[in-house]
């Protein structure tokens, strides 16, 4: 594309380009944090906090221990699998400045799940919670895995208090399953044994590969998407760019990580853009548990906030939210998933702030759009590109469609990945004239805003008409009796296709015919459910998207339909 049109609509303090290479690499861009933050806290788990200083110490002992004692070296990988703890941004930031390439790993991961990424990631060391460590036993001896570190959700609280969540976790909530990992070495043992080690800085290129971050999985089968330190750098010089109309200070801001740090999300903007701010991160270990959730937030004065339409979603209908004191935000970004009117006009209403819908991939590291932090802001959008990102939509034959039809969503920018880890016929099909294809329909309007209409994969055919599942789940859930809906198709002999409709009730008198009533309101005729079904949840990813991939799989092992 020659021109580009949404810098007409950038907000004035947003620069249309950007420069990828202000930092070498992460390690260069962590160091500048470390120095210019030291004093001010990093992160807060559980009431404990802990400083940049304390971080650069204690990932710089991690880091050594990974140098000196495990012996890898700089392209060497290593998976983590843990939720949102202390322990996660000094392993993380360590492995980064030991050169290792970092492997997340979803704690919820089944033994099948865990010995797929690890054997194709080839990771040589894992840092896992206890957890899930019963599962590592099971399938260690078939995997290329030769360092396992053990670490418990109290381990870096320390003190009494740590010992005492150990303690509830293990012995009274029975959370911790018995495992038999005779070679694993503590979390605890090894930051003590490495603390008076020394630390060799690497030098590290920009096309270095800072982490393997496997695709959700939501459309088949788990790749490895390789993101360098210059992608990792380039997005947070975009996304800090964005940020220059929200009035974000160094040093003072406050960011709710609820999202886990190991989805490429929270990882770009609570671990990396909370540092290059200088501000502190308060981990959300269980957002599941909305009452303990609610209940953080009350102690705190947030001013930033990201999440998925499902955790806005949860804390809207959580006992207490509205009484939360909203009124230090400045921010709120959803991403992940789509962003449903119905949630963003009440989370305006609650919170009196809007949420910036925005949107990428696993693949671009994550962020390519955003809404605009400002009056600008527009629901039902993905916003607009973002610096120095160039957005084309193309047609089935890979052809540029005029603005204000459908497309597939195609990207280009620093901060798009060099490929899939071993994977070239997948990196070749992902890409067309140098454009990532995201698998993802979409609308750009003139004025160079997006609309995501829905995904490539997931579209139902009805009778010929293409029948988007966003656009009914919308519909459905802006009834008040409505908690949530998933939509699939399902097979039928007169039109191909057929739409059913998954829903949870937020009211239990809710009927079938009510749901109906209301889409034939709302819907026209081809787009409509032709069945209804109750349940009490959806199948959802680790950060709450609808997997609409299982929920169609788990329909047809228990439904027959004519087709």
């Amino acid at each position: 594309m020659s021109t580009f049109p949404w810098h007409a609509s950038y907000p004035a303090s947003v620069p249309h380009d950007i420069n990828p290479d202000v930092y070498p690499s992460l390690i260069d861009l962590l160091e500048d944090c470390f120095r210019k933050f030291a004093d001010l806290d990093a992160y807060e788990n559980m009431g404990k906090c802990m400083t940049y200083r304390q971080l650069d110490e204690q990932s710089r002992v991690f880091a050594s221990f990974l140098q000196n004692e495990l012996k890898l070296q700089p392209g060497d990988r290593i998976a983590i699998q843990m939720p949102n703890v202390l322990q996660f941004p000094i392993v993380l930031f360590g492995a980064i400045r030991a050169g290792i390439t970092v492997v997340n790993t979803n704690p919820l991961y089944t033994p099948t799940e865990m010995r797929h990424q690890f054997n194709d990631s080839g990771a040589k060391a894992v840092v896992i919670l206890a957890n899930f460590a019963a599962n590592l036993e099971e399938i260690l001896k078939e995997t290329p895995i030769e360092h396992v570190i053990v670490t418990e959700i109290g381990d870096q609280i320390g003190g009494l208090k740590g010992m005492i969540v150990n303690f509830v976790v293990k012995r009274i909530k029975k959370m911790v399953p018995a495992y038999n990992l005779p070679t694993a070495r503590s979390y605890k043992d090894v930051m003590k044994s490495a603390k008076e080690a020394t630390y060799k800085r690497p030098q590290i290129a920009s096309d270095h590969n800072a982490l393997l971050q496997y695709t959700g999985g939501t459309t088949g089968v788990s790749k490895g998407a390789m993101l360098t330190h210059r992608n990792m750098v380039a997005n947070l010089e975009q996304v800090s760019g964005w940020m220059g109309t929200s009035n974000l200070e160094l040093g003072k801001e406050i960011f709710i990580t609820a999202l886990p740090l190991y989805h490429i999300f929270a990882f770009t903007v609570n671990a990396f853009l909370c540092a290059k701010l200088g501000a502190k991160s308060v981990l959300i270990t269980n957002p599941r548990d909305m009452k303990g959730f609610v209940k953080e937030l009350s102690k705190q004065p947030y001013t930033f906030i990201t999440g998925v339409n499902t955790l806005f979603n949860g804390l809207l209908n959580a006992p207490g939210f509205a009484h939360v004191d909203h009124s230090h935000v400045k921010v709120a970004i959803a991403g992940g998933m789509a962003l449903q009117r119905f949630v963003a006009e009440k989370w305006k209403e609650v919170t009196g702030v809007p949420v910036a819908e925005g949107y990428g991939l696993t693949e671009t590291s994550p962020v390519l759009c955003v809404n605009p932090l400002n009056e600008q802001m527009r629901i039902g959008s993905i916003g607009l590109p973002i610096p120095s990102t160039d957005i084309v939509m193309l047609d089935d034959d890979g052809k540029e469609v005029p603005h204000g039809e459908k497309g597939e969503l195609c990207a280009k920018g620093p901060q798009v990945m060099k490929g899939y880890w071993n994977r070239p016929e997948d990196t070749e099909k992902s890409f067309i004239n140098g454009y990532f294809k995201t698998g993802d329909i979409a609308i750009q309007e003139p004025d160079g805003f997006i609309r995501i209409v829905d995904r490539k994969k997931e579209m139902i055919l009805v009778s010929g008409f293409n029948v988007y599942p966003n656009e009914i789940e919308d519909c459905i859930v802006s009834m008040d009796k409505v908690l949530e809906a998933g939509v699939i198709g399902v097979p039928d002999a007169k039109s191909t296709e057929a739409v059913k409709a998954y829903v949870v009730k937020a009211d239990p008198s809710l009927t079938e015919e009510e749901v109906m009533a209301h889409c034939k309101e709302n819907l026209t005729g081809y787009k409509r459910p032709k069945y209804i079904a109750f349940t009490k949840e959806l199948p959802k990813s680790n950060v709450g998207k609808i997997m609409r991939r299982i929920l169609k799989e788990n329909d047809l092992k228990e439904n027959t339909y004519e087709g």
